[in-house]
């Protein structure tokens, strides 16, 4: 067996199937996660939903936007106390707002720049400060970084932060508040229905090809006749799609109409053109592994 207890727990996790069925996929994938998650997809035993894997690391998400220019940064901390800590939330606010500035070309790069709040040590020396004052382990783990017509969102004290971008024919229509209220709500959809995709024709070929590759094994599986099974992967595959772009999701706030939908209703009552150009996305933790404790037994250790 090349898989452990806590193997089937996360796949369970990710795919919501049952143990058994995890430890079935686990045994004729040899171990191997993201194929096992394709394995119970192609029984139809999985949604096709990304899951956000095991999202468990605590720190903070943060978004800032200064002159037309944004950054969202995750910053992670071992507990959710610190990632509460006015002084640790306060870094992560200096760190984007550096981001915004020097436009680094990765975390490595930032780190090993001079930190605009201290010029003195770099954003590296700092951070170990910062864990050295805290007294626990934190982690600059990634960002992105947007210029242009922004929107900006933060959910959950810091869960998930979003940024998007739009293309706006009036520059005056993109300072109004009905054009905020707009974008708002599609942060709030980047936010919540979880896209991959700004739309169709960014998805890279070799995505479509392995989502129909699982729609046909599912129909083999099911017995359809071959007529029927090739309408099945078209329909499913044409599902998928709508599910992994942005423009085309059922808008959460009125799922009979798409984001797209709403986006050109929203042009049309301001007088001018919007399109959806890009998004940024950051979920505090995703496919990060949170040290599982026991606090009942950790209480009980301490008395001991």
């Amino acid at each position: 067996m090349n898989f452990t207890a806590q193997d089937v727990k996360e796949l369970r996790e990710k795919t919501g199937c049952g143990m058994m069925d995890c430890k079935k996929a686990l045994t004729a994938c040899d171990g191997d996660m993201d194929k096992a998650v394709d394995f119970l997809r192609e029984k139809g035993l999985a949604s096709a939903a990304k899951k956000a894997g095991r999202v468990a690391s605590e720190g903070v998400v943060d978004v800032v936007i200064e002159g037309g220019v944004g950054a969202a940064v995750e910053v992670n901390s071992e507990t959710d106390f610190v990632g509460k800590n006015a002084e640790f939330r306060s870094f992560v606010g200096n760190i984007a707002k550096q981001i915004i500035t020097d436009n680094p070309a990765d975390v490595e790069a930032l780190l090993a720049s001079p930190y605009a709040a201290n010029p003195s040590q770099t954003v590296d020396a700092a951070l170990k400060e910062k864990i050295a004052t805290i007294g626990e382990n934190m982690n600059i783990r990634r960002f992105g970084r947007m210029e242009g017509t922004l929107v900006g969102y933060v959910h959950g004290e810091g869960r998930i932060g979003v940024i998007v971008k739009f293309n706006v024919g009036d520059a005056a229509v993109a300072e109004s508040d009905a054009f905020k209220t707009y974008g708002k709500d599609v942060a709030m959809q980047v936010a919540a229905a979880y896209p991959e995709y700004t739309r169709e024709d960014e998805i890279p070929a070799d995505v479509i090809a392995k989502e129909t590759e699982i729609f046909k094994a599912q129909a083999m599986n099911e017995g359809k006749p071959e007529a029927i099974a090739e309408k099945m992967v078209k329909g499913r595959l044409q599902k998928r799609v709508k599910e992994l772009c942005l423009v085309d999701q059922p808008f959460v706030k009125d799922p009979d109409k798409t984001v797209s939908q709403y986006t050109e209703e929203t042009a049309k009552a301001l007088g001018t053109t919007i399109e959806i150009a890009g998004f940024v996305r950051l979920e505090k933790g995703e496919g990060l592994e949170k040290k599982e404790d026991n606090f009942a037994d950790e209480v009980a250790s301490m008395i001991k």
